[in-house]
């Protein structure tokens, strides 16, 4: 079996997993324009035929990963990686709500993020 990797397209806005060169799932996000440049999930796609198998978990992971290292909270507005956060609050801590509400403001004033 041929291992899922992930690639931060940051100027695409998405967090791509590929398997053997080809996209198989992609989490789309924006960054937060002000202080603390959160880290935003709007959307959480496995292509078909590759669902269940772990690769929308892999990516929101991933993303939560990405955010720790980078010092930011993960805002995750999309309902899978809300609901994935849910579920591991020991990787997936919670945004403050001031963020929260930042994000949710930027994705609402901004329609091409989304």
């Amino acid at each position: 079996m041929v291992a899922v990797e992930f690639e931060d397209a940051r100027k695409a806005g998405r967090l791509l997993a590929a398997e053997d060169g080809t996209v198989v799932g992609s989490i789309g996000y924006f960054v937060l324009a002000e202080a603390p440049h959160a880290l935003v999930a709007v959307h959480t796609v496995v292509e078909p035929g590759h669902e269940g198998r772990g690769i929308a978990g892999g990516l929101v992971k991933t993303f939560y990963g990405i955010a720790a290292a980078e010092g930011v909270p993960v805002v995750p507005l999309c309902p899978y990686a809300a609901a994935w956060a849910a579920k591991h609050p020991d990787q997936a801590p919670e945004a403050p709500a001031g963020v929260v509400a930042a994000a949710k403001a930027q994705l609402d004033g901004d329609s091409s993020l989304w």
